[in-house]
């Protein structure tokens, strides 16, 4: 309950900003996502996925898990790290999740200093399956910083350095990243303090999203852990 009260300001505030663009151009170097999913009930091993990662040289922290959702999430230097990932699991379903369509940084702040370490929390939810509500909760989210300006503030508020929120389908794919030995328990709260428009960019929003068959009944956003080395 205390992650869901938490997360309740978190998971709507999705926009396109100039961040974006910049990412498109190739002016600006963003992680990206690979998910691997296995059978409902059952769970994927992460051994092969733990000596890719040693091969290409990327951090073992980069892997996370719920459930038979199995993650990847690091800046990939070759374009062909999704198919090879595809042939290390042919049993299960591989989904790329290329390019952020929301990118908040500190550059949104009027105190644009970045923390030298970051800690990434990555969660995952759907959108519903009406697709009229779903172009709506985009173009909702198109105008975000210039219509509801204060879902910024209240990020820059909380100190969270950087947010992107990945689309593969319906599945949503959110990184929040937060200095190194902070909590987003101990920081999300601040992203309501004197910001009280908030409250009702929650209620707008929650009709969009939904949790993933494997969430638990009324669990809209599911966590997904490091895995550890």
């Amino acid at each position: 309950m205390k992650h869901t009260l938490i997360l309740t300001f978190v998971f709507f505030l999705l926009g396109i900003g100039f961040s974006v663009e910049a990412a498109k151009k190739g002016t600006l170097e963003l992680p990206s996502v690979v998910e691997i999913v296995g059978k409902v009930g059952g769970e994927v091993s992460d051994s092969q996925l733990r000596s890719f990662c040693k091969e290409q040289h990327l951090p073992a922290t980069s892997i996370y898990k719920w459930k038979n959702h199995l993650v990847l999430y690091a800046r990939f230097s070759k374009q062909n790290v999704y198919i090879r990932i595809k042939t290390l699991y042919p049993r299960a379903a591989v989904k790329y999740y290329k390019t952020p369509f929301y990118v908040f940084d500190r550059t949104h702040c009027n105190y644009k200093k970045v923390a030298k370490e970051w800690e990434n929390i990555l969660l995952t939810a759907n959108l519903v399956k009406d697709t009229l509500l779903q172009k709506e909760y985009m173009q909702y989210h198109a105008t975000q910083y210039k219509e509801w300006p204060e879902v910024s503030n209240g990020f820059c508020n909380a100190d969270f350095q950087q947010l992107l929120v990945f689309r593969n389908g319906r599945q949503l794919m959110l990184v929040i990243s937060i200095p190194k030995g902070r909590s987003l328990d101990e920081l999300n709260p601040k992203t309501t303090e004197n910001n009280p428009r908030v409250d009702e960019w929650n209620r707008r929003m929650a009709k969009y999203q939904e949790g993933l068959p494997e969430a638990m009944p009324g669990e809209v956003w599911s966590f997904l852990k490091p895995v550890k080395e």
